[in-house]
């Protein structure tokens, strides 16, 4: 059996994808050593995949590999980040090596896409645990963050929502979804793509920005509280897949789409003033950007329908959303 430094060289130790933004040094000593570029300021967020939690037991290992950095990189987007540099802790039940080839090939093909060195980490026998921790740089005081909302700010969501959730309510038996559908949503569900390229052509433009893992109602509801403020959001402008509107008959569809998690889509914040500018950076990358709602002075999430009415009752921010302790 290898040992936990054979198995960090054979999967995990590889030059770096761009010599340019190299760390000073990386895997092979007690610490990496990093460079930020002068008049930036450096981003760092963490994450942790747990089996039973956050993936199904037996999940494919180039998925994993994939959507642990995924969820990671997510996080910089929001902030309109540039991704760098990458550290990865493992516990695993076994060394084996054929997970760790595929699970390696998953994370390096999207580390490649966007030049995230690996620069170290550790591994350790236990039930399966993936905690990735990334950093990257922003010019100085040109961050997206969740406290900048400000009342009048429209809402915009990237992508679509809800698909995830659904492919994990298919995959439990909950729904029934036809074959042609499966495929894409389950895409999303096991691979979900960071919207890097989107965070940082906001800086400058958007007010406020988070990413949606916990669920619209959550996310949103964590930049109304950091700013103090509220919002209104029309039902029928959140957007969904074609795939999804198929299955918008389902009792738990509102649910899905609303609160159901696992999106990785942005949601932020812009003034009125910024719609052109909005509009031609969604057609640069071909992303649908979708106007939802508005900011609003009054505390409080509601949401209406195409009529401007409510629907149902106002939304306790509190309850929306996943919640590992609930």
């Amino acid at each position: 059996m290898p040992s936990e430094f054979e198995l960090i060289r054979r999967h995990f130790t590889r030059p770096a994808p761009n010599a340019a933004t190299a760390a000073l040094l990386g895997v092979g000593d007690d610490c990496a050593l990093l460079s930020v570029p002068a008049q930036h300021e450096l981003a760092v967020s963490t994450d942790m995949l747990v089996a039973g939690v956050h993936f199904l037991e037996g999940a494919r290992a180039d998925w994993l590999g994939h959507k642990a950095l995924a969820v990671n990189l997510s996080d910089l987007a929001a902030m309109g980040a540039t991704p760098r540099w990458a550290l990865l802790a493992m516990a695993l039940p076994a060394a084996d090596d054929a997970w760790l080839e595929a699970f390696a090939s998953g994370l390096f093909a999207l580390a490649d896409r966007f030049e995230v060195e690996l620069i170290g980490g550790d591994t350790t026998r236990g039930p399966l645990n993936i905690c990735i921790t990334v950093g990257g740089h922003v010019l100085a005081g040109a961050a997206l963050r969740r406290d900048a909302a400000r009342a009048g700010d429209d809402i915009w969501i990237t992508g679509t929502l809800g698909d995830a959730a659904l492919a994990l309510a298919s995959l439990r038996g909950e729904i029934e979804i036809p074959a042609a559908d499966r495929a894409s949503i389950e895409e999303r569900l096991h691979r979900p793509q960071p919207r890097i390229a989107a965070g940082i052509a906001l800086r400058g433009v958007a007010h406020s920005a988070i990413d949606i893992s916990d669920g619209l109602l959550a996310d949103l509801g964590h930049i109304l509280e950091r700013s103090h403020c509220g919002a209104r959001l029309e039902l029928e402008r959140i957007p969904r897949s074609a795939a999804f509107s198929r299955q918008a008959a389902h009792p738990r569809a509102m649910h899905w789409m609303l609160a159901g998690g696992d999106d990785y889509e942005l949601c932020f914040t812009a003034p009125a003033s910024a719609r052109a500018a909005i509009a031609a950076i969604s057609a640069n990358l071909e992303l649908p950007i979708s106007m939802a709602g508005r900011i609003e002075q009054k505390p409080g999430l509601r949401i209406v329908d195409a009529g401007g009415k409510p629907v149902g009752i106002e939304v306790d921010i509190a309850a929306g959303g996943y919640d590992h302790f609930r």
